[in-house]
């Protein structure tokens, strides 16, 4: 009988977004994008913002393997009341880690850090192809806001915020 790693197994940690191992999710989410969407995420993405003090972006591990990544970046949108606001950034968990937990653990992860850095509130945006991620959002208390930046206005956009 196998046994599944535990979410207690899954090691976060903090590395540039241009790293091997995030750049192999990265790439991995975007396929992901083709297959939903029909293309890549073509949404500005500067490697700076991942860096401090602007950002931080993040690898989780099940043993040695990256199987999750997390981001966040200081946002301009006011959301919630909240002035200083980050945006999440690159969501991902490879297919064969999924219903474990990984994402919401992940989540937890950019909203402690974001939070230690000053963070009020995060924002973030997602398509009506990825129920799933909705679904997490919501359950993790994020409400429906405004769209706004890059895909504000698109049909298949959907913005949420959460104070932190």
């Amino acid at each position: 009988m196998t046994h599944s790693p535990s979410v207690t197994a899954l090691r976060i940690e903090r590395l540039a977004i241009t790293h091997p191992d995030a750049q192999l999710l990265v790439e991995a989410v975007q396929e992901e994008y083709v297959a939903r969407y029909g293309g890549r995420d073509e949404s500005p993405v500067d490697p700076h913002d991942f860096e401090d003090p602007l950002g931080q972006f993040f690898v989780g591990y099940l043993d040695d393997a990256p199987v999750a990544t997390g981001a966040w970046r200081r946002s301009s949108v006011t959301a919630l009341g909240a002035e200083v606001t980050a945006e999440v950034k690159r969501m991902y968990v490879v297919p064969a880690a999924q219903r474990r937990g990984l994402a919401r653990r992940m989540l937890a992860h950019l909203e402690a850090t974001a939070a230690t850095a000053g963070i009020e509130a995060l924002v973030l945006e997602t398509g009506m192809k990825q129920p799933e991620a909705i679904e997490l959002y919501l359950s993790s208390g994020y409400e429906p806001i405004p769209g706004f930046g890059y895909y504000c206005g698109s049909e298949l956009s959907r913005c949420f915020a959460r104070r932190i």
